[in-house]
């Protein structure tokens, strides 16, 4: 049988749809598939991200999710007061050293609700409260362990706080204390603290010192 001319046409037609020349079109089919999943996978991904920080921002039980280099430096100055004489004293001791012949007081625990202020006198403004335990933890010098919890009371800082560990040489001029934590504004705070007596009345025990604190949060 001859081919007629339509016959010709439609055998081109059949090598046209079978010829190499049309993989590429089918990739890019089986890709223009595919698209809409990945769109909806990303969009869903954003969704799920944005929910998390959105949630960490307002539950102190959820992760935070900030960017690196975002951190700040805070520099703090306050006066912490040690009181320790008199009616209404914020600085007791719990357990009393066991030697009487211990000229540090090794052995003895005081707990203390210290007073913190923005100037060196008491009845300056004050900021907070300074709460924790401290002992003496040496024989041969005043060196004390301190565990405190820096309670912010007033201003910017308000609700926030800072925990400080560490030992404190007390007759040194200056002591440096590190800064191992914080809550709200200071969650995730590190840093560290200089400390200056600013007055000791050796007959009471009372005592004023400077606190000025880096952190970095």
């Amino acid at each position: 049988m001859e081919d007629t001319p339509d016959t010709h046409s439609l055998s081109r037609q059949l090598q046209f749809l079978t010829s190499p020349l049309l993989a590429p079109l089918e990739h890019h089919t089986m890709d223009s598939g595919l698209l809409p999943k990945s769109l909806v996978f990303f969009t869903l991904f954003l969704f799920i991200t944005t929910t998390i920080n959105a949630a960490s921002a307002n539950d102190p039980s959820q992760p935070i999710l900030r960017p690196l280099g975002k951190e700040k430096v805070t520099r703090l100055r306050f006066y912490w007061h040690d009181v320790v004489s008199g009616k209404n004293p914020t600085s007791i001791t719990i357990v009393p050293g066991p030697s009487v012949n211990s000229t540090t007081g090794f052995g003895s625990v005081q707990m203390i609700d210290n007073p913190l202020t923005e100037g060196p006198e008491l009845t300056s403004k004050q900021v907070g409260r300074c709460q924790g335990i401290y002992a003496s933890a040496s024989q041969q010098d005043l060196g004390l362990l301190m565990s405190m919890n820096l309670v912010f009371t007033e201003g910017r800082y308000n609700g926030s706080t800072l925990s400080i560990i560490g030992r404190n040489s007390a007759l040194h001029k200056v002591r440096e204390m590190p800064v191992v934590g914080g809550s709200g504004d200071f969650r995730m705070a590190r840093g560290f603290a200089l400390l200056r007596t600013h007055w000791l009345d050796m007959n009471t025990g009372d005592a004023t010192v400077q606190y000025d604190v880096v952190v970095v949060h």
